[in-house]
C-alpha cells in the first residue's frame, strides 16, 4: 500500500520533468492509471443538501430524522466549508439538535487536511472547554486518496482541542484525543450507479466508544448510490446504507434490537438518503 501510495507523487515529478517530450509521451503519461493529480484552477464552490432516515456517523447513530445541508467555496486547493444538521435526537421526537460544522483545508495530490470546528449549541459558540460528554469539538482530519482511478482511500482524524474528555477516578478531566483511522474505497458502474465501503477503527479510548474502551472496530459500512443529472450544473442521488458497528455489537448484544430511545447505543444500522446537489 506504501508503494502504491508514492506512485502518484512519482508520476507527477516525472510529468513535470518533461517539458521536452513528444506529444504522443505526454498523452501516454496522461493516461496512466495514477497520474490524474491536476491543480485546482480559479474558483470551486458547491452546494448540496439531504434528508436521511437518521443521523449516521463513523458507526455511531447519532439521531433521527434529519436535513442535511453543505455549502463550500475554494480557490487553488484551498477550500471552507460549511455543513448543517437538524433533525431529532431519536424516533421518539423528544428532541432536536442542530448542529453546524466549519471546515478550513487544502485539497492537493490527493491529499485532503482539514481542520473542523464542530458546534452542537449546547455550549457558547467559541467556548472550547473541555466538557465531558459535550460541548463544542475541533478535530484534525488528513485524508489520502491514491487516484480517482484507483479510488483507494485512508482517513485519519483526532480530536485536538475543546469537549474530548473523561473522568478518571480522582474526578478529573483527561482528554481523550479521540482517533478514528478509516480504508475505504469506491467502485463506480455504469447508469450513475456507485458502491462505496469502509472499515473504521478506534485505536485507544475514546469518544467512539463512550469512553469505555480501548482499541475497537467501529464502523463496516457499506453504501449503494444512484445519482441522476438534472442539469449540466443540478442533480440528485438516492443513496443506501448498511452499517454495523462491532465494538457496540460485542459489549452490548442487545444493541442490535431497535432502541428508539437511544439511537446511539445501536450496532446495527440502515439509513436512506435523498440529496439535491450544484455542481
Amino acid at each position: 500500500m506504501l508503494c502504491i501510495g508514492a506512485l502518484p507523487f512519482l508520476n507527477n515529478a516525472r510529468l513535470y520533468a518533461s517539458e521536452g517530450a513528444s506529444e504522443a509521451e505526454l498523452q501516454k503519461q496522461e493516461n496512466k492509471w495514477l497520474d490524474d493529480y491536476h491543480a485546482h484552477v480559479g474558483l470551486t464552490y458547491g452546494v448540496k443538501a439531504s434528508l436521511n432516515a437518521i443521523y449516521l456517523w463513523r458507526g455511531l447513530n447519532c439521531g433521527g430524522l434529519n436535513i442535511q445541508a453543505d455549502a463550500n467555496v475554494g480557490y487553488g486547493g484551498l477550500y471552507f466549508d460549511m455543513w448543517w444538521n437538524i433533525g431529532t435526537t431519536d424516533w421518539a421526537f423528544t428532541h432536536f439538535q442542530p448542529e453546524v460544522d466549519l471546515s478550513l483545508g487544502f485539497r492537493r495530490w490527493g491529499l485532503d487536511v482539514r481542520m473542523i470546528y464542530i458546534h452542537c449549541f449546547n455550549s457558547g459558540f467559541f467556548d472550547f472547554t473541555n466538557y465531558p460528554d459535550h460541548g463544542n469539538h475541533l478535530e484534525l482530519d488528513v485524508r489520502y486518496t491514491v487516484s480517482s482511478k484507483l479510488p483507494i482511500s485512508f482517513l485519519w482524524a483526532t480530536r485536538v482541542a475543546a469537549a474530548d474528555g473523561y473522568l478518571n477516578e480522582q474526578g478529573e478531566v483527561v482528554r481523550a484525543w479521540s482517533s478514528y483511522a478509516e480504508l475505504s474505497y469506491k467502485h463506480h458502474f455504469v447508469y450513475d450507479i456507485s458502491l462505496y465501503g469502509a472499515i473504521g477503527i478506534t485505536p485507544w479510548r475514546s469518544l467512539y466508544t463512550g469512553y469505555q474502551r480501548g482499541f475497537a472496530v467501529q464502523n463496516i459500512e457499506l453504501r449503494l448510490r444512484k445519482d441522476w443529472s438534472l442539469s449540466a450544473h443540478c442533480g440528485m442521488m438516492l443513496q443506501g446504507t448498511f452499517a454495523i458497528n462491532p465494538s457496540a455489537l460485542a459489549a452490548d448484544r442487545s444493541s442490535a434490537e431497535w432502541h428508539p430511545a437511544n439511537p446511539y447505543g445501536q450496532s446495527i444500522n440502515t439509513n436512506i438518503t435523498l440529496g439535491f446537489y450544484l455542481k
